[in-house]
């Protein structure tokens, strides 16, 4: 690598269950401990009233607020190995109550590259079932909504002046309408 700081050794400088703080020269980042990383699920429900494009919100610490985001959660925090796929469908049945015929990974990506070395694997869901009410594991507190994707940058707008925040994988959803 060849890059400000890459000849400069890691230093950890806090380690948590989940996270773990790092210094490598000048530069100082967070990252998720024990190799675990997240899966993020695009899930498009095909169903007879038209295409829509399941959403959660839940409550956020960090930002004392909560956050409209596409389903996601974590892989391998509980079982070391796990495939992605696995826990993708894993995660989209328990935060939204839908099952997954078939899961499409589509890549990795980074979600604030300049501050965290966390990445994520984006994958995609067809062949949606509805099979549960949804709505997390242990008190997560999360509220499942099915959007029609005619109307997501309406339904965005509103949750903002709502006072919600929106996690910055929405973009992909709003991406052509922000070109105009």
């Amino acid at each position: 690598m060849d890059f400000p700081d890459s000849d400069q050794p890691v230093e950890t400088m806090w380690t948590g269950k989940f996270i773990v703080a790092k210094r490598q020269g000048r530069w100082e980042y967070v990252g998720r401990a024990r190799g675990i990383h997240a899966a993020v699920i695009l899930a498009i429900d095909e169903g007879a009233d038209g295409r829509h494009v399941l959403l959660v919100d839940q409550p956020r610490v960090p930002l004392g607020a909560r956050c409209i985001e596409l389903p996601a959660g974590l892989v391998g925090d509980e079982t070391a190995g796990e495939a992605i796929d696995v826990a993708a469908a894993r995660e989209l049945e328990e935060e939204t109550g839908y099952r997954a015929a078939r899961i499409e990974i589509i890549g990795r990506f980074a979600s604030s590259p300049g501050m965290v070395s966390e990445t994520f694997t984006l994958v995609r869901a067809h062949g949606l079932e509805k099979i549960g009410p949804g709505g997390g594991v242990d008190g997560e507190d999360i509220v499942v909504h099915r959007v029609p994707i005619a109307g997501i940058a309406d339904f965005l707008a509103a949750k903002r002046t709502e006072g919600y925040y929106m996690d910055v994988k929405l973009l992909a959803l709003l991406g052509p309408g922000l070109l105009g």
